[in-house]
């Protein structure tokens, strides 16, 4: 059994990209899922995301676990009524060791990447992002935006 027709016996797809168990079964990926460090410990909506990984991994994938301890600190824009609390910067980094823990009792380390956002996104000053980045998105762009 590959590991697309493990997800299929354990009922874990609902819909997929055409070709996805072709190129599982003829090529080993990379697949992440992101952790949000707003509590100091993962959540039962936490778990099937986190059995997807392992069953890639136990299939000879390598599992991403994005600890979001960057992104964590900036509020939640997925359109909610109301904003999740911000936390202290040392707050959601101690969340976010505490979570990585966690997952490394599902995933084996030798074979998984960890990954928190926030060592590459703490450190991206907002002036030198402005001029990097900023420059390819046009005021009127981002204006047309919801």
């Amino acid at each position: 059994m590959n590991v697309y027709q493990e997800f299929e016996w354990r009922g874990m797809i609902y819909a997929a990209t055409p070709g996805l168990e072709d190129l599982l079964a003829r090529q080993k990926v990379t697949a992440y899922i992101g952790f949000d460090p707003s509590a100091p410990s993962l959540h039962v909506g936490s778990l099937l995301p986190i059995m997807a990984l392992v069953h890639l991994q136990r299939h000879g994938h390598t599992p991403l676990a994005l600890i979001g301890g960057g992104t964590g600190l900036i509020g939640d824009p997925s359109g909610r009524t109301e904003e999740r609390p911000l936390l202290a910067k040392e707050q959601a980094l101690a969340n976010a060791e505490k979570i990585e823990k966690q997952l490394s009792r599902f995933l084996d380390r030798s074979s998984a990447i960890f990954a928190n956002n926030a060592d590459w996104l703490c450190s991206i000053n907002l002036v030198d992002f402005l001029r990097d980045v900023g420059k390819y998105f046009t005021v009127n762009y981002i204006l047309a935006k919801e």
